[in-house]
């Protein structure tokens, strides 16, 4: 099982030197990747996230790309409705060349209507925006010239070109828990869930794995933890690795960068041998 840690680009810890920290040593104890999320605006108050202290996703990993070498980068995860697609497939495949080939795109349909209100973006077509913004991204990354017709994103491409395109296939995991989401991360590349307790996970894998049985079809799961908590970590890993779970991409909860940066090291102990 692949084991991926979350860099500290929210609230009080974030920073340029934080993550770089973080995302060196990552690579140096043998993480798979590290990861980020996101979110753009927020209303005054909102009891989540729990700081606006939000650094942007797409240059916060290219900061931590140019700082290592082999670990991969993923997003944990972009909410593709609220963008428009042709400037995230421009941004993702620059950091796809950036890296040599290192990105996972984790996306979602988001669930903050307030945010969507502020970008402009119809809240109630987000499912629809996110499969043809997904369709629309990989045309242009694999299409020279492209021509894609859309009916729910402003965009008008007939013959057009653009490059870069990716260096290396960027694989898509879709993160959600609805029916939806599920059937659309059955399309795709992988499945990137949270908030599965380790006794529901045999349940979860079961069910992607009776319409993708391939290991290709990468099953991940997203678990918070802090210094306090990491003691239990072990056994919650061992227990998702035996239900099937191929990656899990544990997230720091620790408030400041020293504690953040111990909490590393504990989850990379408790997981060797696994």
């Amino acid at each position: 099982m692949q084991l991926g840690i979350h860099l500290p680009h929210i609230g009080r810890k974030s920073g340029p030197e934080s993550i770089r920290r973080v995302a060196e040593h990552a690579e140096a104890l043998g993480f798979a990747d590290v990861w980020v999320s996101e979110h753009i605006i927020v209303p005054k108050g909102a009891p989540y996230p729990p700081s606006p202290n939000f650094w942007d996703p797409v240059l916060t990993l290219t900061w931590a790309a140019a700082y290592t070498k082999r670990v991969k980068l993923g997003t944990s995860v972009l909410v593709l409705p609220m963008r428009h697609p042709l400037p995230l497939a421009k941004e993702l495949a620059t950091l796809q060349n950036l890296s040599q080939g290192r990105l996972i795109l984790g996306a979602g349909v988001g669930w903050m209507e307030a945010e969507f209100n502020a970008l402009g973006v119809p809240f109630k077509e987000r499912g629809r925006r996110m499969d043809e913004g997904i369709a629309l991204m990989r045309a242009v990354w694999n299409e020279d010239p492209v021509t894609f017709p859309t009916r729910w994103i402003p965009a008008a491409v007939n013959e057009m070109r653009m490059q870069p395109q990716p260096c290396a296939p960027i694989p898509i995991w879709i993160g959600g828990s609805s029916d939806a989401a599920i059937a659309r991360a059955l399309r795709l590349d992988g499945w990137h869930g949270s908030r599965v307790a380790p006794e529901q996970a045999s349940a979860m894998v079961a069910r992607l794995r009776a319409t993708r049985p391939d290991s290709e079809f990468m099953i991940s799961l997203r678990m918070g933890c802090t210094a306090a908590n990491v003691g239990e970590l072990r056994g919650k890993l061992a227990t998702y690795q035996a239900a099937g779970v191929q990656h899990v991409l544990v997230a720091p909860e620790d408030r400041d960068i020293e504690t953040y940066l111990a909490t590393v090291e504990q989850v990379a102990r408790s997981a060797e041998g696994l």
